[in-house]
């Protein structure tokens, strides 16, 4: 009867093992890429721009559409934040682009890491550039020598990830006009041509308004970066 009663237990053993390994297994592939997702994507260039050109619906609105984005990314569980900074207005102070992204690391589509931190992101030894500054989908963006080019990236801000300032607009109202007369500061994602320093992916000139046409004219498509801030 011993030797009976320690099979018994033995087989119990093993079935209780065999469930939770089926159950282990059987874990929804949503939960799986949920899971992959808190580890994985969290920096990207918008795959589109807002179709209005620089009304992006302020911070607000940019910042919604980093999320829709990567939602459909499966990374929607993160806050992501618009890589923009924006003037001061209406009682609120100026915003820099630098303090609105997190701490880091933040990694691309492909598992790539583009940074460590927000000083090694603001500094040239950041993994951007056209092969690292990938969309959500892991799509590269047409950079220059590519028809068309679109590598002038919405920003508004410095080398350093502070607000631009000058004579005139360097948000295009605060990322909520279309006027022809406006100016967006824009960064280079290919690090190519322009910008305070070789490093010029979010620095290199003014846009020549902020109207649909007016970027897509000099090289853009009103496209921004997306950092998951957690």
């Amino acid at each position: 009867m011993k030797n009976i009663s320690v099979t018994v237990r033995t087989i119990l053993a093993a079935a209780a093992c065999s469930a939770a390994l089926g159950a282990a297994l059987s874990v929804p592939r949503e939960a799986v890429a949920e899971g992959q997702a808190q580890t994985g994507l969290s920096f990207f260039i918008t795959s589109a721009g807002s179709g209005s050109g620089a009304n992006l619906g302020g911070l607000a609105g940019a910042d919604k559409h980093c999320q829709t984005l990567a939602a459909a990314a499966g990374a929607g569980s993160r806050t992501w934040r618009a890589y923009l900074s924006a003037a001061a207005a209406g009682g609120q102070p100026a915003v820099n682009a630098k303090d609105r992204i997190g701490a880091g690391p933040w990694y691309n589509a492909k598992g790539v890491k583009v940074a460590d931190n927000v000083a090694d992101l603001h500094s040239e030894n950041n993994k951007l550039g056209k092969e690292g500054s990938l969309t959500e989908k892991g799509a590269q963006v047409n950079g220059r020598g590519d028809t068309p080019n679109t590598h002038d990236i919405l920003t508004g801000s410095n080398a350093d990830g502070t607000l631009a300032t000058g004579a005139g607009d360097t948000t295009c109202g605060n990322w909520t006009s279309t006027a022809t007369d406006g100016h967006a500061r824009v960064g280079h994602h290919d690090k190519q041509g322009g910008g305070e320093s070789p490093n010029s992916w979010n620095s290199a000139h003014a846009s020549n308004g902020c109207t649909q046409p007016n970027l897509v004219a000099t090289g853009g498509a009103w496209l921004f970066y997306c950092f998951a801030a957690n």
